[in-house]
């Protein structure tokens, strides 16, 4: 069960989307919602050594103001829907946005992300990747073309087998009880094992115990096009959600995400939950 949320409020409200999608979580679950909004992230540092002391402090001054109006439109949609909420600005920090985010993620069930939009240098990748590996919780993506709330009509779990999937499809329990159609989907590559086992079949079993209804599906792709093939799916099936493991490691605060992950955080069509 989803009892607390954690969520990154976007500065802009054109691009605020997942703070809508973040409280229809909260609202269909009960749940409690912390929203959390870092100033000074729409600066960039480059200006910092060309621009003059005086200029540089009216533009913070604005951002810190924009910032602080994003938590207000948090906070009164929260109220709007009833919601047990608890904003934050924050303003100054011993450590960044994506450090900071990520600690206290871990006292969450679910983190809500924005998905970095390729049209503005201001982007949410490493504070994902930061949240994926390093709060221990799954990460909720919202693209920046989504307009709905949450919608549970049909999950797409993708299903390989492997540890971090399991986690991923463990962690997404509350989301997948409440779905009209679970699917576990297996992209099969030229590396998938051969053998007549059907892919699926055991986890799917593992879940129908959980009084889950699922439906196996494999699909053929090439290893360079298992994120084409994934969306295709879903878009011929018509998925409100993604369910998948988030691969990669983090190396000396560096983090090296695996193709298929950093992929579909740059062309997600839906929301997708990721754990690690």
């Amino acid at each position: 069960m989803i009892k607390d949320v954690i969520l990154n409020i976007e500065q802009n409200a054109v691009r605020d989307h997942a703070s809508d999608f973040a409280i229809s979580i909260a609202e269909q679950f009960d749940a409690h919602i912390a929203g959390f909004a870092f100033a000074y992230r729409s600066i960039s540092p480059s200006l910092m050594p060309e621009v003059p002391s005086n200029v540089l402090s009216s533009i913070i001054a604005e951002d810190e103001k924009k910032t602080r109006e994003a938590v207000d439109r948090f906070e009164a949609a929260a109220k709007r829907s009833l919601l047990s909420a608890e904003p934050h600005l924050v303003t100054r920090s011993d450590f960044g946005p994506a450090e900071m985010f990520s600690s206290m993620a871990r006292r969450f069930d679910l983190s809500v992300v924005m998905q970095s939009d390729r049209d503005s240098w201001i982007n949410n990748d490493f504070l994902i990747e930061m949240a994926l590996f390093e709060s221990g919780r799954p990460v909720m993506v919202v693209p920046y073309t989504q307009r709905d709330g949450l919608k549970l009509e049909r999950i797409v779990c993708c299903w390989d087998g492997s540890r971090t999937a399991a986690r991923a499809i463990n962690d997404a329990l509350p989301f997948l009880r409440r779905a009209r159609a679970v699917e576990l989907l297996t992209v099969l590559t030229e590396k998938s094992p051969g053998g007549r086992e059907i892919p699926g079949v055991d986890i799917g079993a593992h879940l129908a115990r959980h009084g889950i209804k699922v439906g196996v599906e494999s699909i053929p792709a090439a290893d360079i096009d298992v994120t084409n093939a994934v969306l295709s799916h879903v878009s011929d099936c018509s998925a409100n959600m993604i369910v998948m493991g988030g691969y990669g490691h983090s190396r000396f605060r560096e983090f090296v995400l695996g193709g298929v992950t950093r992929q579909m955080l740059s062309t997600m069509t839906v929301p997708v939950l990721m754990s690690h």
